[in-house]
């Protein structure tokens, strides 16, 4: 089960939330609910394909994700508050930490993880189940880890919310690098792994190279490959 909601958070918050949803749910009520009903529905049937009787806590992870994505739309008009790059970071941060914690707040209350010893008990859980645990690594560095670094990179570097619109075309490009990077590592293949970006440098790099975006297209693809990195070696770890 722990997998399994794992893996629901990654698939509905992120694989299925595409750039128009997104850009919906950030400013109307319907756009929080048809995300939320995206997220409960992938949540519910995951959930009953593993244990029946978790149903109401995935319910519960449904509903509690939908007021935290609603939250927002109400508070912020509300508080004068100066939102530039590190107000977005932080915002981004701040939601999937609530996010997670009520996925890990049901699994507690479902009998799967331990009040004491909840991140031991998920270590514990993804090196008892290998093929899972790649599986949600793998997923990890697609599209949640995009979304990720732009937030990381345009908060810290460019002090400014991502410019989704702008990088999209380096969404799928990104995540075919960052899987092979992740493999190579898991094949021992290290030396593999930074060439793995050398061909868009080379086609790239002189249309961006002495620009003003040149600071973070540069930091992008670090911040790619040490996020690849990481996944790749702690999934060998497992």
């Amino acid at each position: 089960m722990i997998s399994a909601m794992l893996l629901a958070h990654l698939v509905g918050d992120y694989v299925l939330q595409w750039d128009r949803l997104a850009y919906w749910k950030s400013r109307e009520l319907k756009g929080v609910l048809a995300h939320g009903a995206i997220v409960s529905a992938v949540t519910l049937i995951l959930a009953l394909l593993v244990d029946v009787a978790f149903w109401p806590w995935a319910l519960f992870i449904g509903a509690t994700h939908i007021a935290i994505d609603a939250a927002p739309l109400w508070l912020l008009p509300r508080l004068d508050l100066k939102q530039g790059g590190l107000f977005e970071l932080s915002r981004f941060l701040i939601d999937q930490t609530l996010h997670l914690s009520v996925i890990v707040l049901a699994l507690m209350g479902g009998g799967y993880l331990s009040p004491h010893a909840p991140l031991a008990g998920v270590i514990a859980h993804l090196r008892a189940d290998p093929l899972m645990a790649h599986l949600l690594g793998y997923v990890f560095v697609a599209m949640p880890g995009w979304v990720l670094v732009e937030f990381l990179v345009y908060g810290l570097v460019n002090h400014s919310a991502p410019d989704f619109p702008t990088v999209t075309a380096y969404k799928y490009v990104g995540t075919l690098e960052r899987w092979l990077i992740a493999t190579f590592v898991l094949l021992g293949q290290f030396a593999l792994a930074p060439l793995v970006m050398l061909p868009r440098l080379a086609l790239e790099g002189p249309q961006v190279f002495g620009t003003p975006r040149q600071p973070v297209y540069v930091t992008e693809l670090l911040a790619s490959l040490a996020l690849a990195l990481a996944v790749g070696l702690a999934l060998r770890q497992l």
